[in-house]
């Protein structure tokens, strides 16, 4: 009974942070009349009030980001095209990380060489665990094999502590960029401004709850060493 309660918990702890920021963004993702412009659009004119007619806007199926190295905002069809709080709020947010890399804000820049760090761990960990049954038949040697697992599970954990580092240029784009944006140009009726900024903790806490979501592949990878 006390391995289910403890096995909820983190299943809670891992999962829960991103089950609520979905649910806040499909909460408020219903389509809005009053709203004269959609999410792409929407990103477009903020755009063009910084003057950043380089950064494009388009669509994606990969997630909504900001992409520095080819200067674009990308937003998933519904956040484009859709006319929703949720569209709205998302696009505000991701121009704020287009405003960031404008005014070379460092944190971002670091955060852009980190991630490509953990991208590459993530994959040679990910490669390093695979093949190690087949180094440990090959050398048959135990010191061998905890020595690629452990190569191979500090990589996969360089990506988890990038997510964690992270959230504070998340934040920033939330609260240091998008919110005062959407207060300054009056583009919110005072009544969704809590909801938005409900929207934007979900947006800031997305790379959060990734690294949390990744520490059950690093827990998967223990506890068959362990075996």
């Amino acid at each position: 009974m006390h391995f289910l309660i403890i096995g909820l918990f983190l299943v809670l702890l891992i999962f829960g942070p991103q089950w609520w920021a979905q649910s806040i963004l499909r909460r408020h993702s219903r389509p809005r009349p009053d709203y004269p412009c959609n999410g792409g659009q929407f990103a477009r004119h903020l755009l063009d009030q910084f003057a950043l007619d380089s950064v494009k806007v388009e669509s994606t199926e990969q997630g909504d980001h900001y992409d520095p190295i080819s200067k674009t905002v990308r937003l998933t069809p519904d956040k484009l095209t859709g006319k929703s709080l949720t569209a709205i709020t998302v696009a505000a947010h991701e121009v704020g990380h287009a405003i960031q890399d404008h005014m070379n804000y460092a944190p971002l820049k670091a955060r852009s060489r980190l991630v490509a760090l953990a991208q590459t761990a993530e994959k040679t960990g990910s490669g390093v665990l695979m093949v190690l049954p087949l180094v440990a038949l090959i050398t048959r040697s135990p010191a061998a094999g905890i020595v690629m697992f452990l190569v191979g599970l500090g990589a996969m954990a360089i990506g988890t502590i990038v997510h964690l580092i992270t959230l504070p240029v998340e934040w920033d784009a939330s609260f240091g960029r998008a919110m005062p944006l959407l207060q300054a140009g009056e583009y919110l009726d005072k009544r969704d401004e809590k909801a938005a900024r409900r929207i934007l903790q979900a947006c800031a806490l997305t790379y959060f709850a990734s690294s949390l979501a990744s520490l059950l592949n690093v827990w998967r990878w223990l506890r068959l060493w362990r075996r």
